[in-house]
């Protein structure tokens, strides 16, 4: 069976481990932490994407305390690297967040270029990568939308690579769906978009193209109602997965009754 060929109903497998959703949220840019809990709930996401260097997991017991909003026994943590811009910075981070969270293995690499664009930096994105899979992380890893940068991610060893649909916040949805068909179809890990959803449609989209998953975090908690908007995601990413598997009509340029001709009465 091929990488995206699964049924719906057999989820998410990454580094091993199924997650019935194909939705992974984040835990920022929300009013507080019961708004965190609520929108979270109404995804249904099963993993949750957590900057190290901007919440508080534990660092400083006088915080509140983003893991009683979203518990490690209900959800998959993912530690992130937001707000890095060396290799050597991000591997730091997520081995601080290895020992916050008693050796957990799968985390989320992102190397920014700049401050304005937040693209990824790719050069030290590949260093951070390749330091981390030796250092037995499972990464799952932000990058461009090139598929030569996508295969070497692959080929050190990264679980899954997450390309940009476009700028980080932006809400302009998918720019360049055949870049990211291209990664889709050399991949054999699985490919989630990360970066740049705006509403529900983007969603649908990027899951008709093949993606395995989302990852999102403005599009939900910037909404004027989060826990709305979350459910949407939801119900977006299941639908574009379910016509992605029932196969869309090819595009065609002349029409094509919705009744056959033959057999019709005079």
């Amino acid at each position: 069976m091929q990488r995206n060929e699964n049924t719906a109903s057999e989820g998410l497998t990454i580094a091993g481990i199924t997650y019935r959703s194909r939705l992974l949220v984040g835990s920022g840019k929300y009013k507080d932490l019961d708004e965190t809990r609520l929108a979270t709930e109404a995804s249904g996401a099963n993993i949750i994407t957590v900057a190290i260097r901007r919440v508080n997991i534990g660092q400083d017991p006088n915080a509140p305390n983003l893991l009683d909003a979203v518990p490690p026994s209900k959800y998959t943590i993912l530690p992130n690297t937001a707000g890095c811009y060396n290799a050597k910075d991000a591997v730091y981070t997520l081995q601080l967040a290895r020992e916050l969270l008693n050796g957990h293995k799968l985390v989320k690499l992102e190397v920014l270029g700049d401050e304005k664009t937040l693209f990824p930096n790719m050069p030290e994105t590949l260093k951070a990568a390749e330091t981390l899979v030796q250092d037995g992380f499972d990464v799952m890893v932000y990058c461009s939308d090139d598929p030569i940068q996508a295969k070497m991610l692959e080929e050190i060893g990264c679980c899954a690579v997450m390309p940009l649909a476009s700028l980080i916040g932006s809400g302009m949805g998918i720019l360049n769906p055949w870049n990211l068909s291209l990664i889709i179809d050399q991949a054999k890990v699985p490919v989630l978009v990360d970066a740049g959803v705006g509403t529900a449609s983007d969603a649908a989209i990027a899951m008709e193209l093949g993606c395995d998953g989302v990852l999102m975090n403005t599009a939900i908690a910037g909404a004027k109602d989060p826990i709305r908007m979350a459910h949407a995601m939801k119900l977006a990413i299941e639908a574009g997965r379910e016509a992605f598997l029932a196969g869309r009509i090819p595009r065609k340029f002349a029409a094509s009754p919705s009744s056959p001709m033959a057999g019709r009465v005079a």
